[in-house]
């Protein structure tokens, strides 16, 4: 489960806008973190990862888009169940393995015969 956030995601897209607003304004491609973060009240790198993360949503910074960021947790997520459930059917599985066998096979001397008369070697 996703950890809740903090500000609301008007407040996000507000603060961002407004700082490519102050940009624009000022015939800059960078800067006005601080200062859009001073009037909204908010933690300036808290800013700073929002902007960075629009550019990158924009195509105007390299990096992983949101949606592409989403999906790979997804998959992480999914990676690890499927795991886990593999673990637990290997367990499973030689659990089950053993028991046949202890079952099936009796030892008499040096060969091992099962319960359908099937001889084989001991090992």
């Amino acid at each position: 489960m996703p950890a809740q956030r903090k500000y609301p995601d008007e407040i996000r897209e507000r603060a961002v806008r407004l700082v490519f607003e102050w940009r624009k304004d000022r015939h800059q491609t960078s800067g006005g973190v601080n200062d859009v973060a001073r009037q909204l009240g908010l933690n300036k790198e808290t800013l700073r990862n929002w902007v960075r993360q629009a550019q990158v949503d924009d195509g105007q910074r390299a990096g992983l888009r949101t949606d592409d960021r989403q999906r790979l947790v997804e998959l992480e997520r999914e990676v690890r169940e499927l795991r886990r459930a593999n673990e637990i059917l290997k367990a499973a599985s030689a659990f089950f393995a053993r028991e046949l066998c202890a079952t099936r096979r009796r030892v008499i001397g040096e060969v091992v015969r099962d319960h359908f008369r099937w001889a084989v070697a001991a090992a």
